[in-house]
């Protein structure tokens, strides 16, 4: 078979398993509240972004790319980029330091982002450039930027779009710092997971906008009101993301579980409770919180950033309930 008909033969199994991926996240209601990003995932081919990923095998993990002398190989290469889960794209000394997110997860935050026509969105963490694909196709790319602190990844997600032709703003930097000279921005989007959310994202922020970012394996979604207040609460989903790199990272130590049944321990929304209070209360004290309040969903919880400092809190941001974050 020659390489033009190999690429045809790859060309077409792309268009084929991006039209699968596409039913399954239709099924899943994912984007149901605004079905246009539909066509977005429909439009954006996946493969292009992960030229090679990394899939976890016994022992370690398998490398698996679109040049592989292998056609066995190279399908598969196409097939996983096409299956609704995360994919490990960059690892540095075994950990996981960069990838392309769940696309159904995915496309539930971009529709929790509320993008209008003619939106400025600037994404924290460029990652492969899929997602900001994804909103270039959506607003356009002058409408679209997005950052990443190492010069690798946002050097290959520049080809990565350019290659699916697209070319929103991809800057290099700490994102923590936002992009001043981009702003005003309507949207804020990270991909990457917080310890608290930078004061500075607000100054570069028009008021009404709105901040979707994971933080304690949550999804917290924030109203801006002016360069100095945020407030929003917690989405019902489970979010796990690469941490933000440049900013302080939390190293989780040694944890006492003493007066935590395993029940608890192992149940996800404490979980998320734990690592919203994770510098504020121990396990025992979030756990009889936990049972206290009725064992509350993610949706009670919510978010304040000011200038001054920014809380976590649940039910009501004066409430007897509040945790610091800085």
């Amino acid at each position: 078979m020659g390489t033009h008909a190999l690429d045809r033969d790859l060309a077409e199994l792309a268009a084929s398993a991006r039209a699968a991926l596409v039913r399954e996240i239709d099924v899943s209601g994912a984007w149901a509240a605004d079905p246009v990003w539909r066509e977005a995932f429909e439009a954006v081919p996946r493969h292009l972004f992960v030229p090679y990923y990394y899939v976890g095998v016994r022992g370690g993990y398998e490398r698996r790319w679109g040049e592989s002398s292998d056609p066995r190989g190279r399908e598969k290469w196409v097939r996983g980029a096409y299956v609704d889960a995360p994919l490990a794209t960059r690892l540095r000394d075994g950990e996981l330091v960069s990838s392309s997110s769940q696309p159904s997860l995915m496309a539930m935050m971009l529709v929790a982002l509320r993008v209008r026509d003619g939106d400025r969105v600037l994404e924290i963490g460029a990652g492969t450039g899929y997602n900001a694909a994804l909103l270039a196709h959506r607003l356009g790319d002058d409408c679209v930027t997005t950052v990443d602190l190492e010069p690798e990844i946002t050097e290959a997600a520049r080809r990565h779009l350019a290659a699916a032709g697209y070319h929103p703003a991809v800057v290099t930097g700490d994102g923590a710092r936002g992009v001043p000279e981009r702003a005003p921005f309507d949207r804020i989007i990270a991909t990457c997971t917080l310890s608290s959310v930078p004061v500075a994202w607000l100054a570069q922020c028009r008021p009404g906008a709105r901040i979707l970012s994971p933080l304690a394996t949550g999804l917290i979604a924030l109203t801006v009101r002016d360069a100095g207040h945020a407030e929003g609460r917690f989405l019902h989903t489970p979010a796990y993301f690469v941490p933000l790199r440049g900013a302080d990272r939390h190293e989780e130590g040694f944890v006492d579980w003493g007066g935590v049944p395993s029940r608890a321990r192992e149940n996800e929304l404490f979980r998320f409770l734990l690592a919203l209070t994770r510098d504020t209360l121990a396990p025992r004290e979030a756990y009889a919180l936990w049972e206290r309040e009725g064992q509350p969903r993610r949706e009670r919880y919510g978010i304040t950033v000011s200038e001054e400092r920014e809380w976590a809190w649940l039910d009501d941001p004066e409430g007897p309930y509040t945790w610091p974050l800085r």
